[in-house]
């Protein structure tokens, strides 16, 4: 019998955060679970990058045997974007993400999985974890040199061991193949949810709760219940019977979102006023120097011309530099590549349009839209026409096709996984 999900996503930055480095997304044959690391990093560039390279697999002309291989490739091309914008951008050093992704096609699963966010299933009242952390704690757990309540506290426990990132590194997640099961009700959540709600309450919440979207936020307010100090997101599909369900648009949360800057929702309850009273450091900036008379009035004329002429040369290299740059945005419903960079200084713009693409907005992906509603930046003319080219080509790949009635798959599970040996290198949330 073929089947269809029913699902929803939902994303809180939490009571502690600044901003939300998690990224979500839920479709009509993808889900992908994404969990940004590296603070001022850009944790959240990160997710959202990982987001965008798998959001065009959600569409209905795949075959089955080749889900596996697309979403490896999506992973790797997200993990050499990020290699890439690390090595152009000092700033990104250190910025990684955690990564899931759940494909459909017909009644078959893909999943491909790397860092310590999870996937769960609920079958029959039982809640199963599906993936294995690939943290650290985990790995002491394997080798026994710890038990999973030890895991809990233990001091090390954000220590991730493998993700996608700024490592040259190949990636190595762990994927495998399965069969959708009606009445599966598959969760993929952030560690801002299970690292604070118990097993035991996840599990109550989704069995009461029908709808995914009630119960996705449900799952976020406990979390908020318990501090809220990280991100929290939820990705909820139901395995549903084909054509029981109406058609609906793909939900796209947290980083990856529009409104990613918007506040927490539990910043009016009792536990965000506590968060909000927590007390700043006060930084003392007042001299307590004595006022004694300058005795040498020229050495400040000196040093003014000299940061005049170090400014005035500072200016004109970081102009050069921005004319080797190139980005792509959505305007006027028209994909346009500029030189330069999206900055001003007063009056002076620091880019100008060269050409109007043949990418238009209703070409676009859903993510792809909002990602270009700002600036892609690029450091070369031939990376940002390479770029548009595969905006092109995933416009003609989304070309929708009617899906494969055929179903010939056995209804019982059947399950592969490779859960490969921890990565010795380490990389800390």
């Amino acid at each position: 019998m073929p089947v269809d999900f029913r699902f929803a996503a939902r994303s809180d930055v939490g009571l502690v955060r600044k901003n939300n480095q998690d990224s979500g997304y839920a479709g009509s044959h993808l889900l992908v679970l994404a969990d940004g690391m590296g603070g001022a990093a850009g944790g959240d560039i990160a997710s959202s990058i990982a987001v965008a390279h798998l959001a065009p697999l959600d569409t209905d002309d795949h075959r089955a045997d080749d889900m596996l291989y697309m979403l490896r490739k999506a992973l790797t091309d997200a993990h050499e974007e990020l290699v890439d914008r690390a090595q152009i951008d000092p700033q990104l050093h250190g910025l990684g993400t955690t990564c899931i992704a759940l494909m459909r096609s017909g009644k078959k699963l893909a999943m491909v999985h790397i860092g310590d966010s999870r996937a769960y299933v609920l079958r029959d009242g039982t809640l199963t974890q599906v993936t294995t952390d690939h943290s650290f704690v985990q790995y002491l757990i394997q080798t026994g040199q710890i038990t999973p309540e030890e895991a809990e506290t233990h001091p090390q426990r954000s220590v991730v061991l493998r993700i996608l990132g700024d490592s040259s590194a190949d990636i190595d997640p762990d994927v495998s193949l399965r069969e959708a099961v009606i009445g599966d009700r598959w969760l993929l959540c952030s560690d801002g949810l299970s690292g604070v709600v118990s097993a035991e309450t996840i599990i109550e919440t989704l069995a009461g709760v029908d709808d995914p979207g009630e119960c996705a936020e449900e799952l976020i307010e406990l979390a908020l219940r318990s501090g809220g100090p990280d991100n929290i997101t939820c990705v909820i599909a139901d395995v549903v019977e084909s054509g029981s369900v109406e058609s609906t648009p793909p939900q796209i949360v947290g980083s990856a979102a529009i409104d990613r800057l918007r506040p927490s929702r539990g910043s009016t309850g009792a536990a965000g006023r506590a968060a909000n009273l927590s007390p700043r450091e006060e930084i003392d900036e007042t001299d307590d120097e004595d006022d004694i008379p300058d005795r040498r009035p020229w050495i400040p004329t000196f040093i003014a011309l000299i940061i005049a002429a170090l400014v005035g040369l500072g200016l004109w290299a970081g102009y050069t530099w921005s004319q080797t740059q190139y980005y792509a945005q959505l305007k006027d419903d028209k994909v346009i590549i500029y030189r330069g960079i999206p900055q001003a200084i007063g009056p002076w713009m620091l880019s100008h349009p060269v050409e109007i693409t043949s990418v238009t907005r209703s070409d676009l992906q859903p993510v792809e839209r909002d990602r270009l509603a700002e600036p892609v930046r690029r450091s070369s003319r031939e990376e940002i026409d390479a770029y548009v080219k595969q905006l092109v080509s995933d416009a003609n790949l989304a070309t929708p096709s009617k899906e494969d009635q055929r179903d010939t798959s056995d209804p019982s599970s059947n399950e592969s996984s490779s859960d490969p040996s921890p990565d010795p290198s380490t990389g800390g949330r």
